[in-house]
């Protein structure tokens, strides 16, 4: 091979540049095992027909399957779990409102069993998987949270985020205000993560992470609306594109489930730091 097309062999050697892309690519995929199988499942779901079985409470039934398999594999721990079921509720409670007939935010056009207010259940795994996300990250990555603010006031716009999601029904809508005090109170937070064992640390502003998880939420919704998952009022007649304006809703989300995450973990280390009595 002539000299000039000859790739460096400290890129492809492991270690390499090359190496970590890929180590990067594969931790990245194993942290979404439950967020990817559980949009697949949306998408299988359109082609799975059980007598007697409405195709909400078929999805349901399945990622309860899903979350059982990575439980029992170890996949998940029963802790991680259990900030699932907080996700879960979060979800639900936004759903139930954003669907109720005076908002109408979206809808769920298909029958089912296993539904609330005209909600299914299986949405709330949509939250939980964004979660899922998180602690499988936290731990696959050994992220490690630098300059992170006063636990109290990520706590607190956290907070101010969710309610939001409720309030600008009837007032101001502050997520613009709400970003940039993101911008704010995170504009010293980095988040530093290790890729191969041994390897050096890397790290990126905790805000950027955002944004970037927040688009690529943006695109499974895409797939999973087109997959007849939910449909928000201009795809009733027929599917098109999710607004780009969605990432930004989805990024508010991901702080609330970053910080939330963030926060549980500072409460459990407090604890176990606590003299027994």
């Amino acid at each position: 091979m002539p000299r000039c097309f000859r790739p460096p062999s400290r890129f492809l050697s492991e270690g390499g540049p090359l190496h970590e892309f890929l180590a990067f690519g594969l931790k990245e995929a194993r942290a979404c095992l439950f967020a990817g199988g559980f949009f697949l499942l949306l998408l299988a779901s359109r082609h799975l027909h059980l007598p007697g079985l409405a195709r909400y409470d078929l999805i349901l039934f399945l990622s309860l399957g899903l979350q059982g398999v990575l439980v029992a594999t170890r996949v998940e721990t029963l802790d991680e779990v259990k900030t699932l079921c907080l996700f879960h509720g979060f979800g639900l409670l936004l759903e139930v409102f954003k669907t109720h007939p005076s908002i109408h935010s979206w809808s769920y056009p298909e029958p089912g069993f296993f539904m609330v207010q005209g909600v299914p259940l299986y949405s709330g795994f949509m939250y939980a998987a964004v979660a899922s996300y998180m602690t499988q990250a936290w731990r696959l990555f050994d992220l490690r949270i630098l300059r992170y603010p006063d636990h109290r006031l990520s706590a607190l716009l956290a907070a101010a985020i969710y309610l939001n999601f409720f309030t600008h029904h009837f007032g101001p809508d502050l997520r613009w205000p709400l970003s940039l005090a993101v911008l704010w109170v995170f504009r010293h937070t980095w988040v530093g993560f290790t890729v191969l064992p041994g390897g050096p640390r890397r790290r990126m502003p905790l805000a950027l992470s955002f944004l970037l998880i927040g688009f690529f939420i943006w695109v499974a919704e895409n797939a999973a609306t087109w997959g007849g998952a939910w449909a928000y009022p201009d795809q009733r007649l027929g599917w098109r594109p999710v607004g780009l304006g969605k990432v930004h809703s989805w990024s508010l989300l991901v702080i609330l489930s970053f910080v939330c995450v963030a926060d549980l973990k500072h409460l459990k280390e407090r604890f176990r730091a606590r003299p027994a009595l």
